[in-house]
């Protein structure tokens, strides 16, 4: 099966069907996607035709409303269930951080502020790709950091290893030179002052572990203290995405 999809302007999209779960089984193909912006999809004929082929029937935008006002939402389509789920309370700009930050303890410490901010809207986003009926796909601008932090959190809830886990994070590395690219050309009168915009080195999702691990003991952990996830709901999870 394929796990990334080439699109013309969407950069980052990818399934994440095909990862042993402990129990033995694997999660199921074209049953759950990430991304980057499905805003994009307004800007090429082609590219919306191919995404309404795979059979997306759920939509979850994690980004803000205001980004959605700028940069737009996926079009509207009868087949389509949208939610948009700001899982990210405190906005910053990582173009305009600056050299000397270090990426990984820089953006491991985003995601634990998102991780704690956003526990009402990560919980909800969970409900969704539980509940939904068909094929998900869950995306912030990039499809990185806050789409990031929710497929760690689903993978882990379906028993898949914590090294699969990283080295899925760490694949939209083969998409920075296009988000840096789209980057510039949408604000061509700034400057990228930031060397790690766009990177997603293993690093980041380690210590981001690392930090969860320390105060609620895991992953799940965080999962079941923070944002009430109990055996039922990790059933229903293993239930609708995983197989064999």
């Amino acid at each position: 099966m394929e796990r990334h999809h080439s699109f013309d302007r969407l950069h980052n999209f990818r399934d994440l069907g095909g990862y042993r779960a402990a129990d033995g089984r694997t999660v199921r193909w074209a049953a759950l996607y990430r991304s980057d912006s499905l805003g994009k999809l307004r800007g090429s004929a082609a590219d919306w035709e191919k995404f309404l082929a795979l059979g997306i029937r759920t939509v979850i935008d994690l980004r803000y409303p205001w980004e959605i006002a700028r940069s737009g939402r996926v079009p509207e389509h009868p087949s389509l269930a949208f939610h948009n789920l700001s899982i990210e309370h405190r906005p910053y700009d990582q173009a305009a951080q600056g050299p000397e930050v270090a990426i990984g303890p820089f953006l491991a410490g985003k995601y634990a502020e998102v991780a704690e901010d956003g526990t009402a809207e990560i919980r909800a986003a969970l409900d969704v790709i539980a509940q939904s009926d068909g094929p998900v796909v869950f995306h912030c601008q990039s499809g990185k950091d806050r789409t990031g932090l929710i497929a760690l959190l689903v993978l882990t809830l379906l028993g898949v290893g914590e090294e699969d886990i990283v080295a899925d994070y760490a694949l939209t590395e083969s998409a920075t030179d296009r988000l840096v690219a789209e980057w510039q050309a949408n604000y061509p009168h700034l400057t990228m002052n930031w060397p790690g915009y766009g990177r997603a080195p293993a690093e980041v999702l380690q210590l981001a572990i690392a930090g969860m691990r320390e105060r609620y003991g895991s992953v799940a952990g965080y999962a079941g203290e923070r944002l009430g996830v109990d055996t039922a709901m990790v059933e229903r999870l293993r239930g609708r995405l995983l197989e064999g």
